[in-house]
């Protein structure tokens, strides 16, 4: 092709209409033609040019892409909470969807065990101070219902909260939360969840782990979580902020039948 002059080849395909003049159809194919020459020719100096100054490398035409916009990821909505099956836990993580298997039976256990031990002196006042409000697997709305999480367990100082909501969740950040990790959950749990509950101001968190027999007890503090004790086996511990009664630690792992 010689410089400055457009080929029109006999494959391409023009409109026009008998004799008159070259329509406005021409013209803007014209145009076009040319501005696609022009970009060949211009990336194939700009090809010839990368290949002299970077020896090895990958060719520009491997390495140029032209621009487009990728549309932004939509934000999950509690309508997408609602829409998800009955048979899973549906939770909104910083802003993406989650849905994760019910609990398994060792967990299950754990966690009924962790409020029977923790009803009756901390929610009724019978053996210990009372004065506070412990429900199971309650759905947090967090950052206006911008995420939405579900602890195992969760606890309310009855002064903060004296009355329930009437709506199926809490807008209210609970004082203290239980997150039961299984094997597969338990990145999930620290690594996601816990700086949530960090930044929406839970005091205290408690991560029970049934498979290692093991309870970390944590305490917000400059807005980070600071582990203050990791227990383990089946003795009587005290942990915060239950550490007014000694907590039977055994009573939480899965036993046989015979209690052995």
């Amino acid at each position: 092709m010689v410089a400055g002059t457009l080929i029109v080849s006999s494959t391409d395909s023009v409109c026009t209409r008998g004799n008159d003049s070259p329509p406005r159809q021409v013209a803007r194919f014209v145009a076009r033609r040319w501005s696609v020459v022009a970009g060949q020719r211009s990336a194939r100096h700009h090809g010839e040019s990368w290949s002299r100054h970077h020896p090895g490398a990958l060719p520009f035409s491997a390495c140029y892409r032209p621009c487009m916009s990728v549309p932004a990821k939509r934000r999950a909505s509690y309508a997408d909470v609602l829409a998800a099956p009955a048979h899973l836990v549906a939770e909104i993580v910083n802003g993406e969807l989650v849905t994760s298997p019910k609990p398994g039976p060792a967990h299950s256990e754990a966690g009924m065990a962790l409020a029977i031990e923790l009803g009756p002196p901390f929610r009724r006042g019978r053996g210990g101070p009372g004065g506070w409000r412990i429900l199971f697997e309650p759905e947090l709305h967090l950052f206006g219902g911008a995420d939405v999480l579900v602890p195992d367990l969760a606890a309310w100082k009855i002064e903060r909260m004296p009355e329930l909501p009437e709506t199926a969740w809490f807008d209210l950040v609970p004082d203290w939360i239980c997150e039961i990790a299984s094997p597969s959950t338990a990145g999930f749990d620290r690594a996601d969840k816990m700086p949530l509950y960090a930044r929406a101001g839970v005091r205290f968190a408690w991560i029970v782990e049934p498979a290692n027999q093991t309870l970390e007890t944590f305490e917000l503090q400059n807005q980070r979580w600071t582990l203050i004790e990791t227990f383990r086996g089946d003795r009587g511990v005290r942990a915060v902020p239950f550490d007014a009664i000694e907590l039977e630690l055994g009573a939480l792992w899965a036993r046989p039948a015979d209690g052995t």
